[in-house]
């Protein structure tokens, strides 16, 4: 899921903007309009790229259709296959495709092209972040109508993402994927450590004491430890199993109202890190792994039995030819219905300046061909969105992919606010609040005080557009 930068700008949108002066949008777009020259000389291609057109207002041809994205390696090469199949079935579309930065760099652009009046007419987005992007009215809204002369009709999504897509009652983004946080496990350290059986599944790991019991099983065969997750420099890996736990535990969204206000049970929310310490403190976990180079590779060299990560890590794990399955993130605590955390890329259409800008139908035929394509997506570890690869044959009979399929059902997104989603502000100081209680230099109480107190300063500050 790490993405690759193309040559650009890099221009953070403006905070500006006092009730009776110039609005934060139009900053942004003087902002654009300044910098559009600068941002020719960094892109390829001249005023005929996808990216030029973004940045410099150069109108692209009737029959083009432009799309942005923020995958590379494995992932991108499976969106180039995808994109290479539409090609092929639509030779009378110029498909032109982007790709940036993952993370912020990237939904600065696409916001700054989107505010500039030449956004691509297809994006990537994550669920997330739709709601902030949709407040900000950079998404066309999506109407049923049009959606099913394409054959995009709600029935032939699953639930949660098609849910999570709407931004007040209205459909703003086609998900593509769920990518839940899930559970590694070696089966040849489960099946010495007794943890299979007799069909060689691995047994019941729900609740508080008998996942650490697993792991403590673990351990003894590996002599070293009985799971791992990443910790050193990974916030989001920290957040993300965090946030898992504090929702089983009936723990409500830490901010609404777009992240202006504060809602974060701290009960909850000490509870959750309590036992996050105690994963530490029995010494099943280690304080102190990151992320490719410790925690995978304690699992892939038999170090550990167990793993906590995303499930885009999947091919990561396949690479090291080991032994190993997957499962959903067990249900740890049951206070609530099953949750875990996660998030979707979806397809949206940035908002254009005119229906010829927009080339709707043609820009919804895109997002079909994508999904009818979706198998070779979901390779990567993505659970599909799309039930007519979810509940095929093929998908069924994709190992491990398909062994955590349902874990979709609990994903839990990341609260809606501007300095929330994939990458965010909110994962990273949430996380290193979370961290400091993980290896113990923080106490479970005062971890969740400062979670609480940091987001109250983000919840203070004006959201940038």
């Amino acid at each position: 899921m790490r993405d690759r930068a193309t040559p650009s700008s890099r221009v953070g949108p403006s905070a500006a903007g006092l009730p009776g002066g110039p609005s934060r949008r139009r900053v942004l777009r003087g902002s654009l309009a300044a910098g559009a020259g600068a941002a020719t000389t960094l892109t390829v291609g001249g005023c005929g790229s996808t990216i030029a057109q973004g940045f410099t207002g150069a109108a692209p041809a009737p029959s083009r259709l432009n799309f942005w994205n923020p995958f590379t390696g494995g992932d991108g090469e499976r969106m180039l296959a995808m994109q290479d199949a539409y090609r092929a079935s639509h030779r009378s579309t110029d498909l032109k495709s982007a790709t940036f930065l993952w993370g912020n760099p990237y939904y600065t652009k696409l916001t700054l092209a989107t505010l500039g009046g030449r956004p691509p007419q297809v994006a990537v987005v994550h669920l997330s972040k739709v709601p902030t992007l949709a407040e900000a009215g950079l998404l066309t809204e999506l109407h049923g109508s049009d959606l099913a002369r394409h054959g995009l009709t709600e029935d032939r999504f699953d639930k949660r993402p098609w849910q999570r897509a709407r931004a007040d009652g209205a459909l703003h983004a086609v998900p593509l994927d769920t990518h839940p946080f899930a559970l590694y496990f070696r089966t040849d350290i489960a099946a010495k450590a007794g943890l299979l059986d007799a069909r060689g599944e691995l047994v019941d790991l729900d609740g508080p004491d008998a996942f650490i019991d697993a792991l403590r099983a673990a351990k003894e065969v590996t002599g070293a430890w009985g799971g791992s997750i990443a910790s050193v420099k990974d916030a989001s890996t920290q957040f993300r199993l965090f946030w898992s736990l504090y929702r089983q535990l009936g723990g409500a969204d830490l901010v609404a109202d777009q992240g202006r206000r504060v809602v974060i049970d701290t009960a909850a929310a000490s509870e959750a890190l309590a036992y996050m310490r105690r994963l530490t403190q029995e010494k099943v976990v280690p304080a102190n792994a990151d992320g490719q180079g410790g925690a995978i590779t304690l699992l892939t060299t038999g170090k550990a039995g167990f793993l906590m990560d995303g499930v885009w890590q999947v091919l990561a794990v396949k690479s090291a030819h080991v032994k190993f399955d997957m499962r959903p993130l067990p249900r740890v605590f049951k206070d609530a219905p099953y949750a875990c955390a996660a998030d979707s890329h979806a397809l949206v259409l940035p908002k254009a300046p005119s229906a010829d800008a927009r080339r709707l139908d043609r820009s919804l035929g895109f997002i079909a061909s994508m999904l009818h394509s979706s198998m070779l997506w979901v390779e990567g570890g993505h659970v599909p969105a799309w039930l007519e690869t979810q509940q095929s044959r093929a998908y069924e009979e994709l190992s491990p992919q398909s062994h955590y399929a349902a874990a979709a059902d609990g994903a839990v997104y990341d609260p809606a606010a501007w300095y929330g989603g994939a990458g965010s502000i909110l994962q990273t100081v949430v996380g290193d609040a979370v961290t400091s209680v993980f290896n113990g230099a923080t106490s479970p109480t005062a971890g969740a005080a400062r979670i609480r107190r940091e987001l109250r300063e983000l919840a203070a500050r004006p959201a940038p557009v």
